[in-house]
């Protein structure tokens, strides 16, 4: 598991905000139908916007120094992994891609 207590953090958050966030807007879209929209409704939902983007860019920048690190050490040792390192890089943006879906989700409610 997770030894790293800033880790435990941040990926904690990632997952609270990828899970927790679209939910409570949905919620709140079925909800803005019967009633019109308060302007602190659209500010924390627009702050929610941007609290999910940028946790989702701080977690992938965490993940790829790790990964990076790792991957400077393994091709000293043995440099026919770099295509499968490159790809091990490149999996932590996804991460980023979807905190964008949500920010954008949440924006255009």
């Amino acid at each position: 598991m997770i030894k790293n207590k800033l880790a435990k953090v941040v990926f904690g958050s990632a997952f609270l905000t990828a899970m927790i966030v679209p939910a409570m807007a949905l919620a709140e879209e079925a909800a803005a139908e019967a009633v019109p929209e308060d302007y602190r409704a659209a500010i924390a939902r627009y702050a929610a916007a941007g609290l999910s983007m940028v946790v989702a860019a701080m977690s992938a920048g965490y993940a790829q120094g790790k990964i990076g690190a790792a991957a400077a050490g393994t091709l000293a040792e043995r440099p026919e992994a770099g295509t499968n390192l490159i790809v091990l890089q490149a999996l932590p943006e996804i991460i980023v891609l979807l905190g964008f879906v949500i920010a954008f989700m949440l924006g255009t409610m």
